[in-house]
């Protein structure tokens, strides 16, 4: 290994929060534990109070994310998997699918929708880790399955452009570490599923799915031929339940996660709202281009900049004696990395993800700071040394 970085030298200055995985992510600046002291805590979710605060989610949510007019918002169980599985049991089936899958998440919808659900009319579209299923390809008259940006690849859809306005069929989108740090053409998206424990650094078990009035006019018009649990239940007698989506939640609510949510919501509100969110976590990500532009060893898993995620920031180390090694030995490689940068408090939970290739994976979202993104890539930069030393 390079003579150079093996003698690097130990950084002096550390992250001031070390806290960059992929999910649940770093809580907002600032945050503790007296951020919940107002929390609806040993009362009904149903209470006036309690409902008060699930709506207010839903309403700051849609001002935020400039959710369109006739859009339906609603909090959904178990997490943003709930709110996507619920979009699939409940929508798809009345046409043929198109499913696109490029890393861990996607291909879980692919198996849903082919070995649970077993609709017959599926066309698969997959790529590997670090690129793109060609959207060219992707027929708009059938429904459409996807997720926005592959939070253990890396790799984002750079746009809307390939989704037409006179489709037939819906678009179904798992956005989860896209939200709040990512423009989403809403008028395009059909269904939009997410959780709280991405960008907004919030508690995990429940997610957020957004209908527009074409996903309403399915839910009114169709019925699937199997049958759905309560959980995922979003119509009754050809009507959807409107309760759904002003806060009258399936199932019972951690009033302590809403809490934690508005708190997130609030504080964007506070920097300015999306643009502020989106700011935040382009930041984040250009200090790491900027970094990688002038490293030996480390590429992103992306194989086109167009495509990289600016929230689950995914590299691959790229010197010739690592790449050399099989799948074990990169793996030990990166253990040996993420040991060192956990065992000196600078990074916890950041190496790649378990099916994805030997790696590290960045969280780079609005509620890190850039000061500590930039504080952690010199670190990264010893981590290697070490490990290449050993």
């Amino acid at each position: 290994m390079s003579t150079v970085l093996a003698a690097l030298e130990k950084p002096t200055q550390r992250p001031n929060v070390p806290h960059f995985s992929s999910g649940p992510c770093a809580k907002r600046p600032g945050w503790s534990p007296a951020a919940l002291n107002d929390a609806v805590v040993g009362r009904s979710h149903r209470s006036k109070p309690g409902k008060a605060k699930l709506e207010e989610v839903i309403t700051l949510s849609k001002e935020i994310l400039g959710i369109p007019e006739g859009y339906r918002l609603g909090i959904v169980p178990a997490s943003d998997t709930g709110a996507v599985e619920m979009a699939l049991w409940s929508l798809l089936g009345e046409r043929g699918v198109d499913v696109l899958g490029w890393e861990s998440f996607g291909k879980e919808w692919v198996t849903d929708i082919t070995k649970q659900l077993k609709l017959g009319d599926v066309r698969v579209m997959e790529a590997g880790y670090g690129e793109l299923p060609d959207l060219t390809k992707v027929d708009t008259d059938r429904d459409v399955v996807f997720t926005w940006n592959g939070t253990t690849s890396g790799v984002r859809v750079p746009d809307g452009e390939w989704i037409p306005n006179d489709r037939k069929g819906l678009t179904i989108c798992d956005a989860t570490s896209a939200v709040f740090a990512m423009e989403l053409p809403w008028s395009k998206l059909d269904v939009v599923t997410w959780s709280w424990q991405k960008v907004l650094g919030g508690e995990g078990g429940h997610g957020m799915i957004a209908l527009s009035p074409r996903a309403v006019a399915r839910l009114e018009s169709y019925k699937p031929s199997w049958p759905l649990p309560k959980i995922f239940r979003m119509s009754k007698g050809g009507k959807v339940i409107e309760g759904i989506f002003v806060g009258e939640t399936i199932n019972t609510p951690s009033m302590l996660a809403v809490e934690d949510a508005l708190d997130s919501l609030r504080w964007a509100k506070s920097i300015g709202g999306l643009q502020g969110l989106l700011s935040r976590s382009k930041a984040n990500l250009d200090a790491v281009v900027e970094w990688q532009a002038k490293s030996a060893w480390c590429g992103f898993l992306a194989k086109e900049e167009k495509t990289r995620s600016n929230t689950s920031i995914c590299l691959a180390i790229t010197s010739p004696e690592v790449a050399a090694l099989d799948a074990a030995g990169k793996a030990e490689f990166v253990k040996k990395m993420t040991s060192l940068l956990e065992k000196e408090k600078v990074a916890f939970d950041i190496a790649s993800y378990r099916d994805a290739p030997p790696g590290l994976r960045v969280w780079g979202g609005a509620t890190v700071e850039t000061s500590d993104m930039k504080a952690l890539l010199a670190w990264l930069d010893y981590a290697f040394a070490v490990a290449s030393a050993k």
